[in-house]
């Protein structure tokens, strides 16, 4: 049973196309910042921003090509385009932070010292905190549901943690002129960018590989098959997601003959199917129907 996702994908395009406004805005004036002051903090965050802001194009192609119908040859559609994109962020992000750790260490282990101005580099990183806050109340609705989004939101999320960086070393410039902190701030926005990226490939991975969605038992699942009247018992379950929250499902169920000589299927996959929909938010739900005492039954079914 599929669920009707365009109201969200709609909100998603809607979100998503105020936050890359609001990045972009903040990305002009924290290189100008790194310019004007020669922090490389701001130009870490500034190069943070810039593969934001690409994460928030992509993810923003990637829910309206997500949006088109499905075809002969697309038959779920294209919504597996939102975890590629989900892909792009996550290398992006990886790549941002490398650079930012081979420029901070370059700078810290250097003999001469570059002179950072604290006051400019402080203001700059006030008003991007801002930005990055207001960006961030604004995706994080749909981060629950959307792997896409959810890329686009820690993205966000990290350059708020970011600016946050930023102020704290512009503030220790200020009162102790320890010119490092600027370096050292660099190090911090890298040490909190590669978690958020390794997460985010790892789901990415995980959607790949059509592993079991990690916020689905399949135990739990099989019980509630087995408590259905009239089955007997179910093997080769299978659980996969196409992107996040679009769970597909298909299992063998044994059912007892009485049901089938009867006229029951239909109502038996009806209800097989809602409480698939309704108790494990599955959108694709297949069910073979095979009668009790059936023998070859394949080799590797699942208990």
């Amino acid at each position: 049973m599929a669920h009707d996702h365009s109201p969200a994908a709609a909100g998603n395009r809607t979100r998503l196309t105020i936050a890359i406004g609001i990045v972009a805005c903040v990305l002009i004036v924290e290189a100008i910042g790194a310019w004007l002051t020669g922090s490389l903090a701001l130009l870490a965050d500034a190069g943070h921003m810039f593969s934001d802001l690409a994460g928030l194009l992509i993810a923003l192609a990637a829910t309206v090509v997500a949006a088109r119908p499905a075809t002969d040859r697309q038959t779920y559609g294209y919504q597996r385009a939102e975890v590629f994109g989900a892909l792009i962020n996550g290398l992006i992000l990886v790549a941002v932070a490398v650079g930012v750790v081979i420029g901070a260490v370059s700078r810290l282990i250097s003999a001469d010292q570059a002179e950072v101005s604290g006051t400019p580099m402080l203001i700059v990183a006030v008003i991007g905190l801002v930005a990055n806050v207001g960006a961030l109340l604004l995706l994080r609705p749909a981060a629950a549901h959307s792997i896409n989004m959810r890329g686009a939101y820690l993205e966000v999320l990290g350059d708020t943690l970011g600016s946050v960086a930023v102020i704290i070393a512009a503030g220790v410039i200020l009162t102790t002129g320890f010119q490092q902190a600027d370096s050292i701030a660099s190090l911090l926005i890298a040490a909190m960018i590669l978690p958020r990226a390794w997460s985010l490939l790892r789901d990415v991975v995980r959607v790949f590989s059509e592993s079991v969605p990690k916020d689905t038992d399949v135990a739990e699942i099989r019980k509630h098959i087995l408590e259905t009247a009239g089955v007997v018992a179910v093997h080769d379950v299978h659980v996969w997601a196409i992107t996040s929250g679009a769970h597909v499902f298909s299992a063998h169920v044994v059912v007892d003959p009485v049901v089938l000589q009867s006229g029951g299927t239909g109502a038996l996959l009806d209800e097989l199917s809602d409480c698939l929909s309704h108790h494990f938010d599955v959108d694709h739900s297949t069910f073979q129907l095979e009668p009790a005492g059936r023998t070859g039954h394949d080799s590797h079914a699942h208990d």
